[in-house]
């Protein structure tokens, strides 16, 4: 294949690259030592070599890297003619490729679209033959799921009537619900009726929403404390955390009716969306109401009140204290959040109390009195994939409510909630292009980190990793043998406090007293410490979690 110029060539190149899946950049060049010019140039794959290490035998520790040693790239030389011909073209790669949909991301992409690659008539066959160039017909090519699903509109009613002053938003929402099922057959929708056979509730779920569910919905969030008129109408989103630990909604509701028979119809046609399939855990509110819908439809469902939502309500009834007081705030998340054994966290509550005089506060003794429903230190056996701390990052509930106004016209909501969950799917896609094309730094040369960075994703390594440099300051001080099972107490060093730690020799399985890995799904610093003890270097594949995975959506 011949080039009228070096650019032509660079171009035809990145044009093959973003067909493929992979960046490209500029390596060696040859110039005249008579006139300058080009004589010949390298091409090659972004992720060629490995990055000089200028700082020791590590990498600094945030940056990551990108490099894996590919050797494809395409030389070209130039000919008594002028033009430059490829003398060299290597195809094969030693990483997997990204997505067409994450191709724009790439470093050479910048300026070119997979777009005009396609319109540009090339096709990889073509460039790697060096065959020429001939018009020929791209399907188009996309990053959507399919899921083979018919939408129902189901209605059940209600025995009682309920209030007509939103019957002309109803009718909005009924409507815009059409359209966007005629457009998309897989749109979920469902309505239920009062005495009157008027709407009064609804729920609805995208096939984006479904797919989610269907990888990361062991874990979910009913949020119904946002308010789309003055005590009417909550907006519950069902919210949920994917393998990033990035926020995600698996559907909505508008409520005008919050009763017992309104949440078990809404917790039914959100199983029928979902096709059935119930999640290992559900956080709420301490609402009662709530607890006994779930307690009929989702029995068999661990229901735990979440703390981010006790954290809220205190900011409520504590408007007094917290405001303009960001140590009470700081003080506040310290004890509700960051405390994962009982006696700490107790302590810490009694602290809170002394400090700021609290003691006397009815509300803050009606929920310590419900503490074990909600506080981390206790129902650590529920599996909740730490969605509480990811909640109290995201500013969900500031940016809705500006959109929640009581007097407000409710399809800019509905506007503003598709490009929430636009925004928070190309989050995902950046994370997942980032995950594929950047390796996440290690504190050295270890055998346990360099295994556990190729199944998890970056954040989750990051917290892995996080685990594993704690395990470095702590010490095994007693064991106790039976059998096959070893019992190690173990603490930080020159600390008193002692966790235990079981280990089966016969089978490898481990389980620790802070429950970590039974709570968020990854083993904490105290199993890490005996695995590295008894000489096993490998996290045994059964406490990798598929959700936490680059592979959780396989």
């Amino acid at each position: 294949m011949e080039f009228e110029s070096e650019d032509s060539a660079y171009k035809c190149y990145s044009m093959y690259a973003v067909l493929k899946g992979f960046s490209i950049r500029k390596d060696f060049v040859n110039k005249s030592r008579i006139n300058g010019t080009v004589v010949s140039r390298r091409y090659t794959c972004h992720r060629q070599g490995y990055r000089p290490n200028k700082n020791g035998t590590y990498l600094r520790k945030f940056q990551k890297e990108t490099r894996t040693g590919c050797l494809a790239h395409m030389t070209i030389a130039r000919q008594p003619n002028g033009k430059f011909q490829v003398t060299h073209f290597e195809t094969e790669h030693n990483h997997e490729f990204v997505k067409p949909c994450t191709a724009h991301m790439l470093p050479s992409q910048k300026k070119l679209s997979f777009a005009q690659a396609i319109e540009a008539n090339l096709t990889v066959s073509e460039i790697e033959d060096g065959s020429n160039m001939v018009p020929t017909s791209t399907s188009e090519t996309n990053c959507k799921a399919r899921l083979d699903y018919d939408p129902v509109n189901h209605e059940y009613k209600l025995p009682f009537k309920c209030s007509s002053k939103m019957k002309g938003e109803i009718e909005k929402i009924k409507l815009h619900f059409q359209i966007k099922q005629r457009k998309n057959p897989s749109f979920f929708y469902a309505f239920q009726l009062d005495a009157d056979d008027q709407i009064t509730n609804t729920f609805w779920a995208d096939i984006k929403m479904i797919i989610d569910y269907t990888d990361f919905g062991d874990v979910v969030c009913f949020d119904s404390s946002y308010k789309y008129y003055k005590d009417s109408w909550p907006f519950v989103p069902f919210l949920g955390i994917n393998n990033h630990q990035q926020m995600t909604i698996f559907g909505v509701a508008l409520l005008q009716n919050e009763s017992v028979e309104s949440l078990k119809w809404l917790f039914i046609v959100f199983l029928e969306a979902m096709s059935g399939r119930k999640p290992k855990t559900i956080l709420t509110d301490l609402d009662v109401v709530t607890a006994e819908a779930i307690n009929v439809i989702l029995p068999q469902t661990n229901h735990r009140v979440c703390v981010w939502h006790v954290y809220q309500d205190a900011l409520k009834h504590l408007s007094h204290v917290s405001a303009g007081s960001d140590s009470f705030i700081n003080d506040l998340r310290s004890c509700l959040f960051h405390h994962e054994e009982e006696d700490y966290f107790v302590n810490e509550w009694n602290a809170l109390l002394d400090k700021y005089n609290l003691w006397e506060n009815e509300w803050l003794q009606q929920i310590f009195g419900s503490r074990h429903r909600w506080a981390i230190a206790y129902g650590r056996q529920y599996f909740c994939a730490d969605i509480e701390s990811v909640l109290l990052r995201q500013n969900l509930t500031g940016n809705l409510k500006r959109y929640l106004k009581h007097d407000s016209d409710i399809l800019p909501l509905f506007k503003y909630l598709v490009k929430v969950v636009t925004d928070w799917h190309y989050k995902e896609l950046e994370a997942n292009y980032d995950m594929n094309q950047r390796m996440p730094p290690l504190l050295g040369d270890i055998i346990t980190l360099k295994h556990a960075r190729v199944p998890y994703t970056p954040k989750i390594f990051e917290l892995f990793q996080k685990e594993y440099e704690a395990c470095l300051n702590l010490v095994i001080k007693h064991c106790t043998e039976n059998g096959s099972f070893y019992n190690y107490k173990v603490s930080v060093y020159e600390q008193a406090r002692e966790y235990s730690v079981t280990f089966d020799s016969s089978d490898e399985t481990i389980s620790c007293s802070c429950m970590k890995f039974e709570y968020v799904g990854i083993l904490c610093c105290h199993a890490l410490k005996v695995l590295d003890y008894v000489n096993i270097r490998i996290v045994p594949s059964r406490y990798i979690l598929k959700r936490w995975t680059k592979d959780a959506r396989v």
